[in-house]
C-alpha cells in the first residue's frame, strides 16, 4: 500500500483483516505506527483494529509483490519513480486509486501499460491521527483496466474488496469511470474550497451553491459526451440525492487545503479542462473554477 493515508490505510486495514497479506509504506506516521503496533478504521458506532501490522519505512524493505496499490495525492507522483520499481516483479500489477485525471497514462508511460489498472474510491473518510482513520460513509469502489476492458485480475480484486467489505463493481471503461467521478469531485471537491471552505451539506442546502454544483456537473457531462462517454441526468441527480446523506463531510482536497496541503488542482479541474478545451467544448464554469483554485492555492 503506497501512501497509507486515510485511503490507504482504510482498504489497506479492511484488506488484511480479511486475511489479504499487506504491507503499508509509511513515513511521518512510522514511528508511532511501529510503537502502537495497529491500525484502526473508527466507524460512527465502531472501532477495526489491525494488530500486528506490517509497516516499513521504504519500499526497498518490502520488495516485489503482486499487486501495488497506489493511494498518494496525484501531487506527489513524481515520487513513484523512485518508490515504485522495488516493488516491481514480472507480473506486478499497479492499481492507481486516484483523483482526475492523467495518473494511468503518467504511470503507463513509465512502468508499462500492460501493469496498470485503476480505482475509483467512493467514501467518506479521514485521518484521524497516526494509524487512525474515521470512516463516516464507507461507499464502494469501482476498479478498471488502463485502455482495456475488464480483466481476469480485475475481477479476482473486485473479489477481494467484496470479502472485505467493501462494495465493488468492475467497470469495463476506466476513463469513463473517471468522468463519471468527476461529476462529484469537480463541483464537490472545487466549491467546498473556492466558496469559503465549506462542507457538502451547505452546498446541498443552499440554492444558489447548488445551482453552481449542478451547473459544474452538466458541464462534465457535455465533456464527457466529447469522448464518447454517455452521462445521463439522472446520474447528476443522483449526486444531489446522495450527498446529503454524508452530512458535515468536507471533501478530500478542502481537508488538505485547510492543513496547507498541496492540492490536487492540476488532476481533477486542470486536466478535464484541457481536455474539453481540446475537443472543443465549452466549460466557462470550469474555466473560472480553475483559475480561482490556482489563485487560492497559490499556484
Amino acid at each position: 500500500m503506497v501512501g497509507a493515508g486515510a485511503i490507504g490505510t482504510f482498504y489497506g486495514t479492511r484488506l488484511a483483516l480479511a486475511g489479504a497479506d499487506v504491507r503499508f509504506l509509511l513515513r511521518g506516521d512510522l514511528p508511532a505506527v511501529q510503537q502502537k503496533g495497529s491500525l484502526q478504521i473508527e466507524g460512527r458506532d465502531t472501532v477495526e483494529e489491525l494488530r500486528p501490522v506490517k509497516v516499513f519505512g521504504s519500499t526497498a524493505e518490502i520488495g516485489p509483490v503482486d499487486l501495488v496499490l497506489v493511494t498518494l495525492k496525484t501531487t506527489s507522483n513524481a515520487a513513484l519513480s523512485e518508490l515504485l520499481p522495488p516493488l516491481l516483479g514480472p507480473d506486478t500489477a499497479i492499481c492507481t486509486l486516484q483523483n482526475g485525471l492523467g495518473a494511468d497514462e503518467e504511470i503507463a508511460a513509465a512502468f508499462g501499460p500492460e501493469r496498470v489498472m485503476g480505482g475509483l474510491a467512493f467514501i467518506c473518510v479521514t485521518r484521524a491521527g497516526p494509524g487512525r482513520v474515521q470512516c463516516d460513509y464507507p461507499g464502494s469502489i469501482t476498479l478498471g483496466e488502463f485502455g482495456r476492458p475488464a480483466q481476469a485480475r480485475t475481477e479476482q480484486l473486485a473479489r477481494c474488496f467484496d470479502t472485505a467489505g467493501i462494495k465493488s463493481r468492475v467497470a469495463e471503461n476506466l476513463l469513463e469511470a473517471r468522468w463519471r467521478k468527476l461529476v462529484w469531485n469537480i463541483p464537490f471537491n472545487g466549491l467546498a474550497i473556492a466558496r469559503g471552505g465549506i462542507t457538502t451539506d451547505k452546498l446541498c442546502a443552499d440554492l444558489a451553491l447548488a445551482a453552481e454544483v449542478r451547473a459544474l456537473m452538466h458541464e462534465v457531462q457535455h465533456a464527457a459526451a466529447a469522448f464518447g462517454f454517455s452521462i445521463p441526468d439522472k446520474f447528476l441527480e443522483r449526486q444531489m440525492e446522495e450527498t446529503p446523506k454524508m452530512g458535515a463531510y468536507p471533501p478530500s482536497s478542502l481537508v488538505d487545503f485547510r492543513a496547507g496541503r498541496a492540492v490536487e488542482v492540476e488532476s481533477i479541474w486542470g486536466e478535464p479542462l484541457r481536455r474539453a478545451r481540446a475537443a472543443g467544448v465549452a466549460t466557462p464554469r470550469l474555466v473560472g473554477l480553475h483559475a480561482e483554485l490556482l489563485k487560492l492555492t497559490g499556484k
